[in-house]
């Protein structure tokens, strides 16, 4: 006979993580819990339909059971609980909005309770079945690390993979002929993000995962022989270079590339069109994961940049200056908890990113949370006191140098940085280019200094940044002192610096 499901909500979840688990009495009993992707298993076996298609009403409820146990679990650790009980958090949230009361974490909570001796691990982790997973320090240089229990992190990478199938591979790679999913992520990549995302990769059904590495155009064109649709995943400038790399390849094997993910950052204008000339059925999305979190957000459609959470793999948050959530519509920073792992839980992680937050969706598909990427949070120029994001600051000047005639720098930039010299004053816009002569010899002439000092003053004032809470105009502007270069580079040139792992930061500040 098969099981009626609850009807009511609280009876379901309460079914689900009943009491004598949701707050586990000692740390010996933390190994013991069922994970959390057990019970998402039962609850779609129970509901009779895909946990990524469930209302709204049924997953809120159970993320919001299992964060009532991660607080709990964490509680019995010293160094949690002396945190959460400087910030009155004394007892497991009732509501989301008493969730929004437990403080932040940052890249200094992670390094204090995860390196060293990792006294912020709930199990602690002499008792073996771990993994350590670092940051290679892209930004700061600093190598993080974090601990994951190996018996859950294999659960969040089969809930990913089906996902990542499921909802966006599988409406392009159709047909009988056999599918490839390959990455190009470095060796030296996979300790770090690269090693979560490829768990990822290789769990999405139906597919043969390649883990290829860099490739050079001999090596794209073999796999690119193989016979069948293809997906490849890369850091954007991994995803950028495949259009150089396929130029001699034959019209089938070209054919045959159907998804391009590019999984850092953002991807020019420039590099879609190249890609899409080359590559005549290619749809290129984002793929938004980070070190700390194998996959934080898809983007499904190529009609539409927002990104979506996998149901239950994570609580995704946009958060304003105190940790609150912004409403829709709002941008503010990305904070994730992972819902899985019982043995070394890191509650509310700031990545670093900055989101709009968007609505959930109510049609057919999966339900989840939407955002949309605005940047890296270092994503600043400051001038002086006041601080501007780069991503509104490089918008509204690509539109005044299209405007005076110069160049359409998403048309014609494989990349684009500034570089703030502070103490100098000038900010730099590099933008490396094919034709060099060319818009150079416009700026000078359509422009010049004078030119470019008003594009600053009227551009500055349309980028003012999220936690900014002054007014700007072109009058403030110029009394920053400030200056504006712009200079074109040839692609690929050293001018433009970029980081071990080859990702362009969009901002480089100078003393």
């Amino acid at each position: 006979m098969t099981e009626a499901p609850p009807t009511d909500v609280h009876e379901l979840v309460g079914k689900l993580i009943p009491d004598d688990e949701l707050a586990p009495p000692s740390v010996e009993a933390v190994p013991l819990l069922p994970s959390f992707a057990e019970k998402m298993d039962e609850c779609e076996r129970l509901c009779g339909r895909p946990y990524s298609e469930l209302p709204y009403g049924v997953q809120d409820a159970l993320v919001l059971r299992r964060l009532r146990q991660l607080v709990n679990t964490v509680r019995l650790n010293p160094l949690w609980r002396a945190r959460l009980d400087a910030a009155g958090v004394v007892e497991p949230p009732g509501s989301y909005e008493e969730w929004q009361r437990v403080p932040l974490s940052d890249k200094d909570t992670q390094r204090d309770f995860f390196m060293g001796s990792r006294d912020g691990m709930v199990v602690p982790h002499d008792r073996g079945g771990f993994e350590v997973v670092a940051s290679g320090g892209t930004s700061t240089g600093n190598p993080l690390e974090t601990v994951y229990s190996l018996r859950e992190l294999h659960d969040t990478y089969r809930v990913a993979g089906r996902f990542l199938g499921t909802y966006l591979l599988e409406p392009h790679l159709t047909g009988d002929d056999p599918k490839w999913l390959l990455t190009t992520l470095a060796d030296y990549q996979m300790w770090s993000s690269g090693t979560m995302v490829g768990g990822v990769l290789q769990q999405v059904p139906g597919v043969n995962y390649i883990g290829a590495g860099p490739v050079t155009a001999p090596v794209l064109k073999h796999l690119f022989s193989y016979r069948g649709p293809k997906a490849l995943m890369g850091i954007s400038a991994g995803i950028a270079i495949l259009a150089e790399l396929g130029a001699d390849m034959g019209a089938k094997a070209r054919e045959s590339f159907r998804v391009a993910l590019y999984g850092s950052g953002v991807l020019s204008r420039r590099s879609r069109t190249e890609l899409k000339a080359l590559y005549p059925n290619l749809s290129i999305l984002s793929y938004f994961a980070a070190t700390q979190a194998e996959t934080i957000g898809l983007q499904l459609t190529e009609s539409d940049p927002a990104l979506t959470a996998v149901p239950g793999l994570h609580l995704v948050e946009i958060v304003d200056e105190r940790g609150r959530w912004v409403p829709e519509g709002a941008e503010g920073e990305l904070v994730v908890t992972r819902l899985h792992g019982h043995e070394a839980p890191l509650l509310r992680l700031k990545l670093g990113d900055r989101m709009i937050r968007r609505p959930r969706p109510d049609g057919p598909g999966p339900r989840a949370e939407r955002f949309e990427f605005a940047g890296r949070t270092g994503d600043v120029l400051h001038l002086n006191d006041s601080q501007y994001s780069a991503h509104r600051a490089y918008e509204a000047l690509r539109d005044e140098l299209a405007k005076a005639g110069v160049a359409d720098l998403d048309q014609v930039a494989h990349e684009v940085q500034f570089v703030n010299h502070r103490e100098e004053r000038t900010i730099v816009l590099y933008a490396a280019v094919d034709d060099v002569l060319g818009p150079s010899y416009r700026l000078d002439t359509l422009l010049g200094p004078g030119g470019l000092q008003r594009v600053l003053t009227e551009a500055l004032p349309r980028s003012l940044s999220l936690f900014n809470d002054g007014e700007a105009n072109p009058a403030s502007i110029a009394k920053t002192g400030y200056s504006l270069q712009v200079r074109f580079v040839p692609r690929h040139s050293s001018d433009i610096e970029r980081s071990r792992l080859g990702k362009v930061p969009l901002v480089l500040d100078r003393g």
